[in-house]
This record gives structure tokens, sequence and C-alpha cells, in this order.
């Protein structure tokens, strides 16, 4: 016998196991709870797929994942005739390959669309008749209906608009929507710690520290989400050990204080490494990514600390 779990007792259990994001679990569950389609707004990284992965995986239901892009037409969300069955048998229902439209509503899954504002206008009209009726006609195949725990939702970046078409009054009105933003920098560091394994306080802090200033530079028109936290604490991980470098145990966190320059070097190359294409510099600055990141470098490791040394 299935055991439906009330959504307090869903919410305890993801709680459990996710770091932060305790207010938007709480707004994404009331939402999908209700029966409503939800879009999501926010930069990348910010554990939106994360969210809505524990959600589905606490109630036994799918999760299918669409990335929104000039290529995704109706046909393609919604599904298919195969083509060698059509030449041999014609059109029936049995030769009709289900897409991931079709497949969440049969299935009681959620389809999650990234990237919404990126999809043909065509493609989100198929899913407004989805969203509104429940049910979607396909010839030649017949109506399918959608399984009660059928959602829809959309996640979108409202500071990304190169390629991006503005939605229309009719898909913001079916949609209950969500804004989110980065972190605070305790839950990225708690993230980082548990994607890496690593047990240095000291690696942890400078990545996360280093990774949260890509957003508040006036050069960068954005940022880097925490996989850039992620990414540095690894690659700079496996530098020191390839260089034979220690890394500090120093207890502070924030100032860094007198680290040895080694580990100052192994970090700025680890910066290069994993942050160089995920800032996206303001087209008006005269700068490098590389560039912009070793003022970053500089002002973490040499300027606050000179400034917060005595005298």
């Amino acid at each position: 016998m299935t055991v439906v779990l009330s959504i307090a007792e869903v919410r305890r259990r993801i709680a459990t196991h996710l770091v932060g994001r305790s207010h938007e679990l709480d707004l994404v569950l009331a939402a999908v709870a209700a029966g409503r389609d939800l879009l999501i707004e926010g930069p990348p990284g910010t554990s939106k797929s994360t969210l809505l992965g524990a959600i589905t995986a606490e109630w036994g239901i799918p999760l299918l994942f669409v990335e929104g892009n000039a290529d995704l037409t109706p046909a393609r969300i919604v599904g298919h005739h195969n083509p060698a069955r059509v030449l041999r048998e014609d059109y029936s229902e049995d030769n009709f390959v289900p897409g991931p439209l079709v497949e969440a509503m049969r299935t009681g899954g959620f389809l999650y669309v990234e990237e919404f504002n990126r999809a043909p206008e065509d493609t989100l009209n198929t899913l407004l008749t989805a969203m509104a009726e429940r049910r979607i006609a396909i010839p030649r195949v017949g109506t399918v209906h959608a399984s009660p725990t059928f959602r829809v939702v959309a996640s979108m970046n409202p500071y990304d608009n190169v390629g991006t078409t503005r939605l229309s009054t009719s898909v913001h009105d079916r949609l209950c929507r969500l804004a989110i933003g980065y972190q605070d920098a305790e839950s990225e560091r708690g993230i980082v710690a548990l994607r890496t394994e690593s047990d240095s306080i000291r690696l942890i802090a400078d990545s996360v520290a280093i990774t949260r200033a890509t957003r508040e530079h006036e050069d960068i028109a954005q940022g880097s989400s925490v996989r850039g936290a992620i990414d540095l604490t690894l690659v700079a991980q496996q530098l020191a050990d390839l260089r034979e470098v220690p890394i500090p145990e120093v207890p502070d966190i924030d100032p860094p204080r007198n680290l040895p320059e080694p580990y100052q070097q192994v970090m700025l190359d680890a910066i290069y490494v994993a942050l160089s294409g995920r800032i996206h510099v303001d087209e008006t600055a005269e700068a490098t990514p590389e560039g912009v990141l070793y003022t970053i470098w500089q002002d973490h490791f040499l300027l606050k600390p000179a400034a917060a040394a005595p005298g």
C-alpha cells in the first residue's frame, strides 16, 4: 500500500539534506501542493533543480528536464510518430513516441523547463493548453489527460536577456511566480563542503568569498554561482597536492590573515581555471576576465589583510 506523506512531513524530510533554502522550500511546496504550475526566476546555480528533485523524490514521481531553446518545437515536447513505423503501418497510437510533456502528464510527474523564456512561442502555447485544461489533443492519438500530480515548473534567468523572448500576459496569468536569489555565505560554504567533501575550512571559505565577490564587482555584468566555488575548491585542492603546497589551517574565516604566498598563488591559478569562463565582463569595461579576477584575488588576499593589520 502506498503511503501518502503530508506536506509537513515531506518538508521535514527534505530539510534534513538540503542546505539552506528553507523559506523557498516552503513556498515551492505550497504552490505545487496546491496544484499550481510555477515559474521560478533566479540566476543559475541557486538550487532550483535541487529543490524540485528533492520534492519529486519524496513524492515518488518523475522529474523530466527540458531545456528551452529555439530547437524545442511542439513536436519535440509533445512527441512524434515513428517515421519508419508510419511507412510500414500508417499512423497509429502504437507508433507514437511520447515527448516529455506527454510523459509527465501520463505519469503525473513534474515537467521542468529550464530557460523558459528561450522557448519558441508556439511551444509555449502548447504548454499553456496543458496547464489550463490539464489535457492535450494529439492528432491520430487522441486526448491525453494529465494525472493529478502533473505540474509544469519553469525557470528563467532574469539577468540574461540575450536570445530571450518576453513572456506574454497569457503565460504569466497561468503561472505562480517565485523570485529566488543567491544563498547567503554560510549556506554556500555548507553547499561547497557537502559537494566537495573537503575538510578544509580555509579553502572553502576563500573559494566562497572570492566567488561571491564576482557578483559585486563593478566590471562584471553577471558573476558566478556557487558552482564556481565548488570547482574552485576542487581545483585548488588538486593543484595544492600537485605542488605539495599545504593548505593553511587558519581558524579565521574572514578576512584571511598572513596566508603563505604559495597557497595564495595556488588560489590565483585555480581562480583563473574555475571562474574565468563563468563570469561575464561588462561590455563597457576594458578588461579581460583574468584581469578582473586578479583584482578580486588581490583584494581578498592582499588588500584586506593589510588594511586589517595593526598599525
